[in-house]
């Protein structure tokens, strides 16, 4: 998903920072331009690693350009992949043939995986090939 970060444009002796209005407190740098996607999304990974805060959905460039919170950089919009997040678990109640049950839970035991993680895997797999 597209979110905006504001780059504080850094030079020879200051890598390039990043802050990102959708998560306070979360910030990252890079060195180059090349390196920063990489950096966005590990800052963002870490930043939602407890599991505990929601992910919000991204404020529209159009809100943030006149915020004089930023200036002297650049307006940046980075793709995070929000699956890579660890956010907070669900629990759900679903049903499902027993047979099935039992060969995901053969499968989920084959690749040392519980029931929960086997099926949120097969599901985000199922999800990227459409």
């Amino acid at each position: 998903m597209l979110y905006p970060a504001y780059v504080h444009i850094g030079d020879g002796k200051h890598a390039h920072g990043v802050s990102f209005p959708d998560f306070p407190g979360c910030f990252s740098a890079a060195d180059t331009w090349q390196d920063l996607p990489r950096a966005v999304q590990e800052a963002v990974e870490a930043h939602f690693a407890g599991g505990e805060e929601q992910i919000p959905e991204p404020t529209r460039l159009e809100d943030l350009a006149g915020d004089p919170d930023y200036a002297g950089g650049a307006w940046m919009l980075f793709d995070i992949d929000l699956s890579r997040i660890n956010a907070r678990a669900v629990r759900l109640n679903i049903s499902l043939p027993e047979r099935l049950v039992q060969r995901i839970d053969a499968e989920a035991g084959r690749r040392k995986l519980s029931r929960s993680a086997f099926l949120a895997l097969a599901a985000e797999h199922e999800m990227s090939t459409t």
